[in-house]
C-alpha cells in the first residue's frame, strides 16, 4: 500500500532537476499542500510536491518544511537513516520555505475532489496531441520555476509547479498563446 501512495504517475513527465519553486507571494500566504514529507539524516525535512521514486526509503526533493516535528504526527517510517511520511501539510509559504503550523496523515485528510473544468469536454483545447508533447518536451528548461510534472489532456499541456501567484501562467500564455498550457499549483491558497 505505501508503494503505491508513492508511486509515480505513468502519465506524467518528471522534472530533471531542482529549481526555484515558484514565484515569491507578495507576502506569506496560508497554503496547504499534499505530499510526502522526507527527512534524510540531520538535514532539514522536505515536501515533495511532485514525483517519489519508489525505492526503500523513497527518494525525492522539495520545498524545506520549518517547524515541523515528527513527534507530533503519527504515520511516519524510517529506514537507512531517511524518514517519510505522507501529510497534507497546512502552513506558510514565503516562496521558498513551508513554515508548518499543522499537518494530517494524507490517508485521514477528507476533502472535496475538485474537478478542473479544462477537463471537460466542452471546454476542449484546440492544441493537437503533438503540438502539446513539443512543448513538453521543452519546457522543464524553460520555464521560470521548476516544473514538478506535465501531461497533455484534453487539448492542453497540465504544468505541476509548486505554487503559482499568476505570473507563471501569465508567461505560459505570453510564451506558447492563450489556452495552451494550463499552469497547476501543488501548494493550494487557503481561503478565509
Amino acid at each position: 500500500m505505501l508503494a503505491a501512495a508513492l508511486g509515480l504517475s505513468a502519465c506524467a513527465t518528471l522534472s530533471p532537476s531542482p529549481a526555484d519553486g515558484g514565484p515569491s507571494p507578495a507576502g506569506p500566504i496560508d497554503v496547504v499542500g499534499q505530499g510526502t514529507v522526507i527527512q534524510v539524516g540531520d538535514a532539514a525535512p522536505e515536501f515533495c510536491l511532485g514525483g517519489v521514486a519508489e525505492s526503500y526509503p523513497p527518494q525525492c526533493s522539495g520545498p524545506e518544511l520549518s517547524g515541523w516535528d515528527w513527534a507530533a504526527y503519527e504515520g511516519s517510517e524510517t529506514a537507512s537513516n531517511v524518514t517519510w511520511g505522507t501529510y497534507a501539510v497546512f502552513g506558510n509559504w514565503d516562496g521558498n520555505v513551508l513554515s508548518v503550523d499543522s499537518a494530517i496523515m494524507l490517508a485521514l485528510y477528507d476533502t472535496v475532489a475538485e474537478v478542473d473544468p479544462l477537463l471537460d469536454e466542452a471546454n476542449a483545447g484546440s492544441s493537437s496531441e503533438q503540438q502539446l508533447l513539443t512543448i513538453q518536451d521543452g519546457i522543464f528548461d524553460a520555464a521560470p520555476v521548476e516544473v514538478l510534472s506535465s501531461w497533455p489532456d484534453n487539448g492542453y499541456l497540465f504544468v505541476w509547479v509548486v505554487y503559482d501567484d499568476g505570473s507563471v501562467q501569465a508567461w505560459a500564455d505570453t510564451t506558447y498563446g492563450p489556452d495552451v498550457v494550463a499552469v497547476r499549483s501543488a501548494l493550494k491558497p487557503l481561503d478565509g
